[in-house]
């Protein structure tokens, strides 16, 4: 081979280099040469991520398999996510290998327990773990089977535990005696506010050598663990923990805990003005997330008022992100004490809260405004205001205002001014077509819109959306869901204009036909520069035949990945076509549940022999 030939060699791996798996596969099935080049370039990932779709073993298998390059004795690859959804215990070997640094298994709705000793013994240098398990059966195998495994990772930083199914706290009793000492970062969840305190108040202890009576275990772990991030879900968040949290663990950075009662709290064992006080002590607190979930009943923080706010804006002036929920009986003038004293914020988050207003972001335009990402979900009484304040800081690249419908055309100018938006959820706002022709012709690079539930927004509106100003070129993600005005005009729109879209949701968009799964299946070939659908939902699309199920045969919509065909023709047992469509594109996960954008929240449900997810 000549010098052109070898310099043209190494600028195609270099590219190559560059993309994702998913573009790399594509591009190994155009031409032999290709196929060559794409196996090199994956033998030289060091991080490889595979969440984006749902591999199944024969295809981990082979994109491992050219990963397994060694060099001076050792594999390249450091860095392993795998969405496991249809992968079972069989696959285990194939991911697992000594040399792995960070390993993120996700959605492992197959996988049993016994996977975890198995973590221990193959991936011994493991410095991050993120498992996302079913729950099971015995609670005592699963906790036998995580001892087993923590023995075996002396190394963690980052240790990240889900188990997803009914709700029931996970058995995490005497684990924390098999906590590494390196751990720097813990995420749990499930888990009972009792084990909770359990578990930190052994965290703090001298444990040099602690006998644990569950496992008759001698374990030599020293001193405190220096634990920097604390994640817990629990059924409940008490001024106890928190107080025990606060004097405990005195390097913590980030404190994020989420609550989701099954009954109204007792007054007594609930959060009140004192726990956040405590918070004070943590000297080195910049992130800090409470969130009461309303997933079990309609609950709130009923001991907190502006009073505990003002105490903890002033106990925690160094905060940079908040994420609040729950907190009914807050007032303006208590949020409005975080966003003037903590003046390095940059994330700011607020669900739910009855009385916030505009009020609360009167006088943001005299204090230092450094937001990046502000989120205010279902927040009824704000209004445009809000809006034109907040746009006062040009570093904003996330606004959420989802069920907050007072928002109305008067603050889409403002918005179309920020010139580092990239991300914008207007769902359920009083917006018309002449609002959203007012956005598109501004100039931030959005990537991701949401206008669900924009009932007076029509195809026009959506058309003009998209030829104006630089939004058509920027999205890669567009929610028009439960738009009872959106028919197949505005899908042919979105085929020839919208070329970097790769999501889009039409859930419950009634006037949506055949004729929109046509041009969605071809989108690709109306400009070159165009991207291919990987993800699409169509749940409830009542308008749709079953003849549509046909425009799912390769090599119609090429890259697609998910989607969501709950509650419309396509989904009738025994169609053989459906059938087909599976075994043709084993990428392809069709849901069937009515889950949103990628089972992000229906996974652990899905029984994939069944409902092809």
């Amino acid at each position: 081979m000549g010098l052109e030939g070898v310099a043209s060699g190494v600028m195609i791996k270099e590219v190559l280099l560059k993309l994702d798996v998913e573009t790399l596969c594509s591009l190994a099935c155009v031409s032999r040469s290709l196929r060559f080049s794409v196996s090199q370039a994956l033998s030289l990932f060091s991080a490889l991520n595979l969440s984006t779709f749902s591999p199944d073993a024969q295809t981990v298998a082979h994109i491992l398999g050219r990963t397994r390059t060694r060099t001076n004795g050792g594999s390249l690859l450091k860095s392993l996510t795998i969405n496991c959804l249809r992968l079972d215990d069989s696959c285990v070997p194939l991911f697992l290998s000594p040399h792995l640094h960070d390993l993120n298994l996700l959605s492992c709705s197959l996988l049993s327990y016994h996977l975890l000793p198995s973590i221990g013994e193959t991936c011994p240098n493991l410095r991050v773990l993120t498992l996302e398990l079913v729950e099971q059966d015995s609670p005592e195998i699963f906790k036998c089977n995580l001892v087993r495994m923590l023995k075996g990772c002396l190394y963690l930083e980052s240790f990240c535990l889900k188990i997803r199914g009914t709700g029931d706290a996970i058995a995490l009793q005497s684990i924390e005696f098999f906590l590494p000492k390196t751990l720097k970062i813990l995420k749990l969840q499930p888990l009972l506010e009792q084990d909770g305190i359990h578990l930190i108040n052994q965290l703090q202890v001298d444990r040099t050598f602690s006998e644990t009576a569950d496992f008759g275990i001698i374990s030599p772990l020293g001193t405190c663990i220096p634990l920097q991030c604390l994640s817990l879900v629990l059924d409940i968040i008490s001024d106890d923990l928190i107080i025990l949290i606060t004097n405990s663990l005195p390097l913590l950075i980030e404190l994020d805990l989420e609550d989701r009662p099954h009954q109204e709290p007792l007054l007594h064992n609930d959060l009140s003005n004192n726990g956040l006080q405590s918070l004070g002590s943590c000297h080195h607190l910049t992130s800090l997330s409470l969130i009461r979930s309303k997933r079990n009943q309609q609950v709130s923080f009923k001991r907190i008022n502006d009073m505990g706010m003002f105490l903890l804006s002033e106990g925690c002036k160094g905060l940079e992100s908040v994420r609040l929920c729950g907190f009914s009986k807050v007032s303006d003038a208590g949020f409005a004490s975080i966003l003037h004293s903590c003046q390095r914020l940059k994330k700011f988050e607020v669900r739910s809260a009855l009385l916030l207003s505009d009020l609360a972001f009167h006088d943001l335009t005299g204090v230092p405004c450094s937001l990046v990402e502000v989120r205010l979900f279902s927040c009824s009484l704000l209004t445009c205001e809000t809006v034109k304040k907040l746009a006062c800081s040009s570093s904003l690249e996330v606004l959420d205002l989802y069920g907050c419908r007072s928002i109305a055309d008067s603050c889409l100018r403002s918005i179309s001014c920020l010139h580092r938006l990239t991300s914008l959820n207007l769902s359920g706002a009083d917006v018309t077509d002449h609002g959203i022709s007012i956005l598109g012709q501004g100039s931030p690079p959005i990537t991701h819109l949401c206008l669900r539930g924009c009932k007076r927004v029509t195809d026009e509106g959506l058309s003009i959306l998209l030829h104006s100003g630089t939004i058509g070129k920027s999205l890669s993600a567009l929610d028009l869901g439960y738009m009872p005005r959106i028919s197949d005009k505005a899908i042919l729109t979105i085929a020839k204009v919208g070329i970097g879209i790769t999501e889009l949701s039409i859930r419950c968009c009634f006037y949506v036909t055949d004729s929109s799964m046509e041009v969605l299946a071809m989108k690709r070939r109306f400009q070159d520069e165009s991207k291919p659908l990987r993800r699409l939902d169509i749940y409830k699309c009542s308008g749709l035949s079953v003849n549509s199920i046909k425009s799912l045969k390769r090599p119609l919509f090429p890259g697609l990945h998910w989607l969501g065909i709950g509650h419309t023709r396509l989904t009738g047992k025994g169609n053989a076509i459906l059938t087909e469509i599976f075994e043709e594109r084993p990428w392809l996960t069709l849901c069937l549940d009515g889950c949103e954008m990628g089972c992000h929240d229906g996974w652990q449900f899905h029984i994939p022999e069944y409902r092809w997810s």
